[in-house]
């Protein structure tokens, strides 16, 4: 029997891509291979040896690591070794692609991880990395972070799939019609959030019927999303500038407009049900002054702390203008009109809706009540904001009036049409 070895391997996501390190002659096994951030399980439990590894293997602090999750061991015998690698995989989001190598590795590269398809590398990478990568059940179940977020997921779920029915040289059709279902799921996974639905339509549009085509496309998405995000991020960031501003749930897109303005102050809620203005808060507090919010006190907020602006997020924008976004959006919008505090929403066009309404998610029974009296239960995860409301839609073409809005909805329309 052969001897059993602990290990963990990190991947670390950037835009989309992850970090693959060249093994160098210096190390032990597989040297002049590709693979993640890898060693030995030593005293530290395996989550917290990755981190140590991943610090000493690309000089990236602890603090810049998002954990996303761990999988489930992957044992990969080696009978030129004698030894089962029990492998224990980790995805982490970074924001910085500057790596220092150690001496364990000569070189590294950012690139899609379908990569690993084509690398020599070190065994079973691609089954340890499908452990961690997102899938149609992570999109449905990640109640932490903001739809253009998980549109990105959506994505790389997409050319993840083609990637390997590229490797497997699926015949087209058949290729075509898994990847259109998964496209359909994927859709489905969150129906309140427009650009997931809106992302995954222009793929598909834009493919011909081929995976290798459904691969390049979904990649290519992957990079106009982040620019798209960052366009419409910067151009919100300029009206809040300089400015005491309150935000509510979690948006990439307004942490990034946060950091690109550099308010005076943020205030943040703590956004239930979900609490993910806790996360908000906490990954802004180095930067910003910051202070947390009980939902309940918004109004309260905008009054004694002086805020001078509010700035949400959208997981959604209808053709008629009225933001779709976590519960409490609008009764922050309402707090905000009362007291005259202009009330800003960014999102990228991708966002605006091609309908009219949707089906809005509602949050477990038990989060707002788990006694036995016979009460019933109003537990909304999101709401909607009327348009005029809001005193502007910041996307990446810049500020759009309700008729721009409507434009943009049937230009996204359009892009169903595959699916006819």
């Amino acid at each position: 029997m052969s001897e059993e070895t602990h290990v963990v391997t990190a991947f670390l996501r950037n835009d989309g891509e992850v970090l693959l390190l060249h093994r160098s002659d210096a190390v032990g096994t597989y040297g002049g291979r590709w693979g993640g951030v890898s060693g030995f399980v030593e005293d530290a439990d395996e989550e917290r040896q990755a981190r140590i590894e991943i610090e000493e293997e690309t000089g990236i602090d602890d603090a810049d690591l998002s954990l996303v999750r761990s999988g489930g061991p992957v044992r990969t015998p080696d009978d030129d070794l004698g030894r089962t690698w029990v492998v224990h995989p980790f995805l982490f989001d970074v924001e910085t692609r500057e790596v220092a190598l150690s001496e364990e590795h000569d070189d590294y590269e950012w690139c899609s991880p379908t990569e690993i398809l084509d690398l020599p590398t070190v065994p079973d990478l691609w089954v340890t990395y499908e452990r961690v990568a997102p899938s149609v059940r992570s999109v449905t179940a990640d109640g932490e972070h903001g739809a253009s977020y998980l549109s990105i997921r959506a994505l790389e779920v997409l050319r993840d799939r083609a990637a390997l029915l590229v490797a497997e040289d699926a015949p087209d059709d058949e290729a075509w019609d898994e990847l259109t279902d998964l496209g359909r799921r994927l859709r489905n996974a969150r129906p309140s959030m427009a650009v997931l639905r809106n992302r995954v339509n222009r793929v598909l549009a834009s493919a011909s019927p081929t995976a290798e085509s459904v691969e390049r496309h979904a990649s290519d998405g992957i990079h106009r999303a982040a620019t798209t995000d960052t366009d419409a991020a910067v151009r919100a960031g300029a009206l809040v500038s300089d400015r005491t501003v309150l935000t509510l749930s979690r948006s990439e897109t307004v942490l990034r407009a946060l950091t690109e303005a550099e308010p005076e102050e943020v205030y943040v809620t703590t956004s239930e049900p979900g609490g993910e203005g806790v996360d908000v808060a906490e990954s802004l507090v180095g930067d910003l002054p910051v202070t947390l919010v009980p939902d309940a006190a918004v109004a309260y907020a905008l009054v004694v702390g002086e805020v001078d602006a509010v700035l949400v997020g959208a997981d959604t924008v209808l053709p008629d203008g009225t933001v779709v976004n976590k519960v409490g959006t609008r009764t922050a919008a309402v707090a905000a009109a009362h007291e005259e505090v202009p009330y800003y929403v960014v999102a990228s066009t991708d966002k605006v809706h091609t309908e009219e309404s949707i089906n809005m998610e509602t949050g477990r029974r038990s989060a707002v009540y788990e006694g036995d009296a016979p009460l019933s239960v109003l537990n909304p995860v999101f709401d909607e904001t009327p348009g005029h409301l809001v005193d502007a839609v910041v996307t990446e073409r810049g500020e759009l009036d309700p008729r721009e809005v409507r434009e943009v909805a049937d230009e996204l329309a359009a892009l169903s049409e595959w699916d006819c």
